[in-house]
């Protein structure tokens, strides 16, 4: 019998009380057989149950969360009741604040917050615009040898070196950049390492040590009251915070630091490398952002941030937010009992057409019309909502925004091939290489 069947005569339960509405199991034996991407079975679920559906993952109930008034019950409403249970990064972060819980990550959480808002976005805003210059510099480079380059490196190099800067006062160099390539290879294999903690760990144990060894140097610089060229940075916050604050150990430092270091430059250098590859099939987007002010016009800013908006709508940097029921609730009308598991999907809340027309299209424009976009908090979270949303939801788009001001006018990209295929891992990400040569302007 059709699953959904029964919730259509609820003649003799209250609408409070009714069962999570269940996908086909069929749907779930055939997504196993075929060995698909997660994302795929979430969406066939989505379309065929609702946005808010049960589906049997393993022993337990999982419940699919896409609606969003029930995604804004369940992150900002209710956190309390629907809890991180554990972080998939963690055998990288440590306890850093993305994987802390409970009063530490209260603690964890108040220390950094004022660091990425107001006065804490000004002391790194310089750094930021360092980087960018540093980036554009390299373009002009390549446009006068005509280099291919690969433009997810630039933008990972580029996203690096303004966090790097921002956490020691130092710019990125070379050898540094290599060291922290181990943030990217644990980060990139963590999907895949197995379910044994021990034996993750020892798959990794090289680049492990390698990120522990620069992540000392940085604490031990900071602890010596040396400060880079670019004056003190987020690890002396960090380690002065240990004075009044004895739980801020080097390990917990070390913690929030690569926390830091691996969320920072990520999340932004994979959201610019699909940005680009979108301009590259639809080009007149870039000259409309460039057309709508002067340079350093705020009406520019505006058009430029919605290239990231729209970017991130197809491409939310938290794409799977999953969360544990930690008692009994009734979300959006359905019996949801304590411990089971909950997946809020962005991804798939940014793609549903009846929140956002022609959902796969990508137009820039939503963000910039009134009424372009749905206002409900729920229905666009690329970083999340709530208490335990990115941090760096300002750094990332300042970043991106002021990167963009200075590539943007100067280059068109010529890909020379382009990804095929999309990787969901902890991020969403193209899955291959980026080749491209840089032209002259046409805007």
């Amino acid at each position: 019998m059709d699953a959904e069947a029964g919730l259509d005569a609820p003649s003799q339960v209250p609408a409070t009380e009714r069962p999570v509405p269940m996908a086909d199991p069929g749907l779930v034996k055939r997504w196993h057989s075929t060995g698909g991407e997660l994302v795929e079975l979430l969406s066939q679920v989505r379309e065929g149950v609702g946005g808010v559906a049960g589906v049997r993952l393993g022993a337990g109930l999982t419940v699919l969360v896409t609606d969003p008034q029930a995604v804004q019950h369940v992150l900002a409403r209710h956190p309390e009741q629907y809890v991180k249970r554990s972080h998939r990064a963690r055998l990288l972060i440590g306890d850093g604040v993305m994987a802390a819980t409970g009063e530490a990550w209260k603690r964890q959480r108040r220390l950094l917050q004022s660091q990425f808002t107001g006065t804490g976005m000004r002391r790194y805003e310089q750094r930021i615009i360092d980087a960018a210059r540093t980036t554009a510099g390299r373009w002009e480079a390549y446009v006068r040898t005509g280099e291919t380059f690969d433009v997810g490196q630039e933008m990972h190099r580029f996203a690096l070196d303004a966090i790097w800067r921002s956490l020691t006062g130092h710019p990125l160099d070379d050898e540094t950049a290599h060291e922290l390539e181990a943030v990217t290879a644990v980060g990139a294999a963590i999907p895949s390492l197995p379910a044994d903690t021990d034996k993750a760990r020892d798959s990794v144990a090289d680049d492990l040590a390698r990120i522990d060894a620069i992540a000392a140097r940085a604490i031990g610089a900071a602890r010596s009251g040396a400060a880079g060229p670019d004056g003190p940075g987020l690890v002396h916050i960090l380690v002065d915070a240990a004075a009044e604050h004895p739980e801020y150990t080097d390990q917990l430092i070390r913690d929030e630091l690569i926390t830091l270091l691996a969320a920072g430059h990520e999340t932004t250098a994979t959201t610019l490398t699909w940005l680009y590859l979108l301009l590259d099939r639809h080009p007149d987007a870039r000259e409309q952002a460039l057309a709508a002010g002067d340079e350093g016009s705020e009406q520019r800013r505006q058009a430029v941030q919605a290239l990231v908006h729209e970017t991130l709508r197809l491409y939310p940097s938290a794409w799977l937010l999953p969360r544990h029921a930690a008692e009994d609730d009734t979300l959006a009308g359905y019996t949801v009992e304590a411990g089971t598991d909950i997946l809020v999907c962005p991804y798939l809340t940014h793609r549903d057409p009846e929140l956002w027309p022609d959902p796969e299209h990508f137009d820039p424009r939503r963000f910039l019309t009134p009424g372009g976009r749905p206002t409900h908090p729920g229905a666009y979270l690329p970083f999340g909502i709530g208490p335990r949303a990115c941090l760096g939801l300002q750094f990332a788009l300042r970043e991106s925004t002021i990167l963009l001001e200075h590539l943007l006018p100067a280059h068109t990209v010529t890909f020379s091939s382009t990804p095929t295929k999309t990787k969901y891992g902890i991020t969403v990400r193209p899955d291959g290489p980026t080749p491209a040569t840089l032209g002259a302007a046409r805007a």
